[in-house]
């Protein structure tokens, strides 16, 4: 497969592609260890093109672990919030995009890539990938809201939600720290779900999507690229 130049450069995160046509014409830019003849020319995915000295591999999928913050949009793009990609380098590839969506005052883990096969797989309903998110409940929540949560509830769709597993984790005064793990992902579903109990949800956050866990090393608003481990286990709880 060949691609031009500048798009082999723009797509792995160099620049814009009217930056890279400068650092070409700059002479910046070797390929196969000699000057190329401009932004145009083919190159072939295997063939060693370098940046300023440092080898630029292609790599056609990326996967990243991102920590979403609250107050930001699962988005590309949008003209009145900061979206998730607002928080990656300005000379990232263009084609990322976020793998479903968590609520402006959400946060937790997002998984940020431009493998759109693997996505479509992980949002599937019927793989019915499971994802924790651990919640700060305003009211007491009790065993009977439990069950209820494990039988499946009536939240004003076409059907009840799946089965979901709720545990206790601690009670704080009037509040209560749960844990939430779910297999589907209904409009606003977690809050729909304690509102049917007649809970109020303060917080929300995700800590695993599959087999994807959340890195707490990670700070809200950082990411990092998954490991070869961490894509294994996601594509196997997605296949």
């Amino acid at each position: 497969m060949q691609i031009r130049l500048d798009k082999y450069l723009a797509d792995m995160g160099v620049g814009t592609r009217s930056q890279v046509k400068q650092y070409i014409r700059k002479k910046q830019v070797l390929v196969n260890g000699s000057l190329p003849e401009g932004p145009n020319q083919k190159v072939e995915l295997t063939d060693r093109v370098s940046f300023q000295g440092q080898e630029i591999s292609w790599q056609k999928h990326e996967y990243f672990l991102f920590y979403k913050p609250a107050g930001c949009i699962s988005a590309v793009r949008d003209n009145c919030h900061k979206t998730v990609l607002d928080y990656f380098p300005e000379n990232r590839r263009k084609d990322l995009f976020p793998v479903g969506r968590l609520d402006i005052d959400t946060e937790g883990l997002l998984l940020i890539t431009n493998d759109g096969a693997l996505s479509h797989n992980l949002l599937a309903p019927k793989k019915h990938v499971p994802k924790t998110y651990v919640a700060r409940v305003l009211g007491r929540v009790t065993e009977e809201d439990v069950q209820k949560f494990a039988q499946g509830m009536e939240i004003g769709e076409k059907n009840p939600t799946r089965p979901a597993r709720l545990k206790i984790l601690e009670w704080e005064g009037e509040a209560s720290l749960v844990e939430l793990t779910i297999t589907e992902g209904k409009f606003h579903q977690v809050k729909r779900m304690f509102e049917a109990v007649e809970k109020k949800v303060l917080y929300l956050k995700r800590i695993a999507m599959g087999e994807l866990k959340l890195d707490e090393t990670l700070q809200p608003g950082e990411y990092r690229k998954l490991t070869e481990e961490e894509l294994e286990k996601l594509r196997k709880g997605a296949a």
